[in-house]
């Protein structure tokens, strides 16, 4: 079993940054991909940040410029950082992990727990 623990959400005013971090634990051989998604009331979960084993990160045109995802794969970690924060970009933000565990030959996606995001005006 794996496990996502999310944290760095907050209340910070538009125009202002904030941190998240994801740190995944368990029974892990390969993490194969990590990436963030967010989901506002009323709307669909989206994903917004994306990094793949050797691969270029991903992003949405609505966070592209603005939003930056980064692995730290020592620590099993995931960070975005989040600059020029509009009132839109408040959600919940969940970190997903697509993780190979140990002994087996597929792979699973899980979910952390999710971390409030609210930007004000």
């Amino acid at each position: 079993q794996v496990r996502l623990v999310e944290s760095g959400g907050g209340l910070v005013q538009a125009g202002g940054s904030l941190r998240l971090s994801c740190a995944a634990s368990g029974s892990i051989f390969r993490i194969n991909a990590m990436g963030w998604h967010r989901q506002a009331p009323g709307k669909q979960r989206e994903l917004v940040a994306q990094t793949t084993s050797g691969g270029s990160p991903y992003y949405p045109n609505s966070v592209s410029g603005r939003f930056t995802i980064s692995r730290d794969n020592a620590k099993n970690t995931v960070y975005l950082q989040m600059n020029s924060l509009k009132v839109e970009d408040t959600a919940v933000y969940y970190c997903a992990a697509d993780v190979t565990g140990r002994g087996l030959t597929w792979s699973n996606t899980y979910w952390g727990q999710g971390t409030q995001v609210t930007v004000s005006s």
